[in-house]
């Protein structure tokens, strides 16, 4: 009986650094065939540039460096295995996203991908051709049809590959997360098997890069769409698949896979993991945050003892008037619940002065969101110091909710390097602090429980300016996500000064948005890459 180890190496590339790359690549087939006695392995799309490389692509030098990295591959790669791994090409004067084809050293073919997306987080028509012919390549008496990424998602490639001949299919993938995106992506890969009845082999990268985050998940499913192995989200490794010739058909074995997770579950990972690679990958030695007392701050420490460890994080509670003592107590408490550093740092004097300095300006106004300001900005310039100082990033905590209706100060509590549950929004904050403590006590219940509240005033409760968070991000799922109009939100059972209001807000602080640090992307339609709107603009809201 003939029979076929593929392997899916589910890696976590850095993006530009080709040279690391490409010896990953060659430690990874390397160890594939000790441990697993592989025949072929496939790594995810782009995987020596790392994904997505962007205007990195545009660089006159990525060829050569590109061709330096392939001929080191060809001449260090074991033997006797097939490797299958993304990159981009110039081929006769144009640029295309490729899979290349590596054998006992030497380059066999290279597939060109033939849908290139342009929506959502994805930009590829910007710099890539669109290739036109399928690829079909034989080993060890198997024929593979080779896909990219997009490819999958459209009818004519896969038709095409199978039309060609191939009896597995085989899709390099660089798929970010975000809700919901694991079950999809599983539901296609069944039905695009069952059209074709061919089994699909779907290898998809691992990490974070800037804003986006990638949750492996790669898995193989058989002619009748039943999945038979799936390797773990959200962690690196090496996935065998088993196949054995039957009744001239090659069928994939029945192998791990994993069992569901709650959903609560596969978001925390996803800011954890966003978190993690970014401040490693950008050389950061750890992150500080202020720690309020709120349920904001509290989660993102979580998330950064998680992704970092407690010696790596240090929190700073900067307390004024208005903090209450509950506050204090329960930063302290979850500080030492976690073993990070803490510290407190009040503000007043540096409040007092700047309102002194500014007294004669101020003569003659009413106290308002100025002085709260003012607060806001204090904190900010205690942790952007500390983190010129120690050499930590500032971790800014504000949820998806407040950034949406600028519930945020620039230059205040907006200042930082970067921010965890920046998509995160405000309902899922309390859904993610719970499930956290099911795990571990990790946040006080207290602050878990409490009326949210920025105390930049007397007994100031966010419910004072803003709809209840079940009612807002309601209302800004609809907005954000399945652009709705304001009437439309209306007709969906909403209150028409809520919607108007939480409406205009969103789209009067764009400016506020462009200024804010980048996030983990986990929504459907994050600020940032997905929704880009102009800061000045005559649109009213309405229809």
């Amino acid at each position: 009986m003939q029979d076929l180890t593929l392997v899916m190496a589910q890696l976590d590339p850095l993006v530009g650094d080709i040279p690391g790359n490409a010896n990953l690549a060659i430690e990874t087939v390397r160890e594939a065939r000790i441990e697993h006695g592989a025949d072929i392995v496939v790594l995810p799309e782009l995987f020596l540039t790392g994904y997505p490389p962007e205007d990195l692509l545009l660089r006159p030098s990525m060829e050569t460096r590109l061709r330096h990295a392939r001929a080191h591959m060809a001449e260090k790669m074991a033997r006797d295995v097939m490797v299958i791994v993304g990159y981009p090409g110039r081929r006769e004067g144009q640029n295309w996203n490729l899979a290349g084809v590596l054998y006992n050293g030497e380059w066999l073919d290279e597939y060109a991908k033939q849908a290139l997306p342009n929506y959502e987080v994805f930009d590829e028509q910007r710099y890539f051709s669109t290739g036109t012919e399928p690829l079909v390549i034989e080993h060890k008496g198997a024929k593979l049809g080779i896909l990219i990424c997009e490819d999958i998602w459209s009818d004519a490639p896969v038709r095409q590959a199978r039309d060609a001949g191939a009896e597995i299919l085989v899709t390099l993938n660089a798929s970010p997360f975000h809700q919901d995106k694991p079950a999809e992506r599983l539901a296609l890969l069944e039905a695009r098997a069952r059209e074709v009845a061919l089994p699909i082999v779907y290898v998809n990268q691992i990490g974070g890069q800037d804003e986006l985050v990638f949750d492996g998940g790669s898995a193989c499913v058989n002619a009748a769409g039943e999945l038979v192995v799936q390797a773990p989200h959200w962690a690196v490794g090496l996935m065998p698949v088993q196949f054995v010739r039957e009744n001239h058909r090659w069928v994939p074995q029945p192998g791990e896979t994993e069992p569901d997770v709650e959903p609560e579950e596969n978001l925390y990972c996803a800011l954890v993991t966003g978190l993690r690679d970014y401040v490693n990958k950008s050389g950061f030695q750890g992150v500080v945050l202020g720690l309020s007392g709120g349920i904001d701050s509290a989660l993102s420490l979580a998330i950064a003892v998680d992704a970092l460890g407690p010696q790596r994080v240090h929190a700073v509670m900067m307390p004024y008037h208005y903090t209450a003592d509950i506050s204090k107590q329960d930063a302290a408490e979850q500080a030492d619940l976690l073993g990070v550093g803490y510290e407190v740092l009040p503000i007043e004097s540096m409040v007092e002065a700047f309102m002194e300095t500014l007294s004669e300006s101020f003569a003659g106004t009413e106290r308002d969101t100025t002085e709260e300001n003012l607060q806001s900005r204090c904190r900010g310039v205690l942790l952007m110091a500390l983190s010129n100082k120690k050499g930590l990033m500032v971790l800014t905590t504000g949820n998806k909710s407040e950034m949406a209706v600028g519930y945020a100060t620039l230059y205040g509590d907006m200042v930082g390097g970067y921010n965890a549950i920046k998509d995160v929004y405000k309902t899922w904050v309390y859904r993610l602090a719970r499930w956290r403590n099911t795990q571990s006590p990790a946040i006080p219940s207290r602050v878990i429980e409490r009326p949210p509240s920025a105390e930049l005033a007397p007994d100031q409760q966010d419910s004072d300016s803003l709809p209840d968070y079940d009612v807002l991000d309601a209302i800004l799922v609809r907005y954000i996500e399945g652009d709705m109009s304001a009437e439309a939100i209306i007709a969906a059972g909403f209150d028409r000064e809520d919607v108007y209001k939480v409406v205009k807000l969103v789209d009067r602080c764009e400016y506020k948005r462009r200024q804010a640090p980048v996030g983990v992307r986990v929504t459907r339609r994050g600020f940032g890459r997905d929704r880009r709107y102009p800061i000045v603009n005559g649109w009213q809201p309405g229809d």
